[in-house]
């Protein structure tokens, strides 16, 4: 399935803007707001930064992206909005797709009575490495 088929599959309309920014995360992975900025400028620079911001947030709320708050308190995007976890190694981020794990993790809300366990939409655990030991 093309960039264009995507996009649309998902609700929105497939712009040149939209598809520019898909494929570049297609290519990133996970990134940066500055990152991605600067990626789609060097392409296109007549696209505004309030656009790249617009098309992000309509990506994450299309299900296409996923927001993540690195350690290093910057937010990064995901190319891979399924449920997953995240191992962070020097200026590395890993996906970890570990469904044991997020079945462990949901078991033991359960179990625990977790106020809002049925509101929970998804789980992602971030492992920070320490590689200075």
């Amino acid at each position: 399935m093309n960039t264009g088929e995507i996009i649309k599959k998902a609700g929105l309309k497939a712009t040149l803007q939209r598809k520019t920014v898909y494929e570049l995360m297609t290519r990133l992975g996970h990134s940066s707001i500055d990152e991605i900025i600067a990626g789609v400028r060097q392409q296109n620079p007549e696209v505004t930064i309030s656009t790249v911001y617009r098309i992000l947030d309509s990506f994450c709320k299309a299900g296409l992206l996923s927001k993540m708050n690195h350690p290093n308190g910057k937010y990064y995007y995901d190319i891979t909005p399924s449920e997953h976890h995240h191992i962070f190694m020097n200026n590395e981020i890993i996906d970890y797709m570990d469904p044991e794990l997020t079945a462990l993790i949901k078991n033991h809300l359960k179990k625990k009575s977790f106020k809002y366990l049925d509101a929970i939409n998804k789980v992602c655990v971030q492992i920070s490495v320490n590689n200075e030991k």
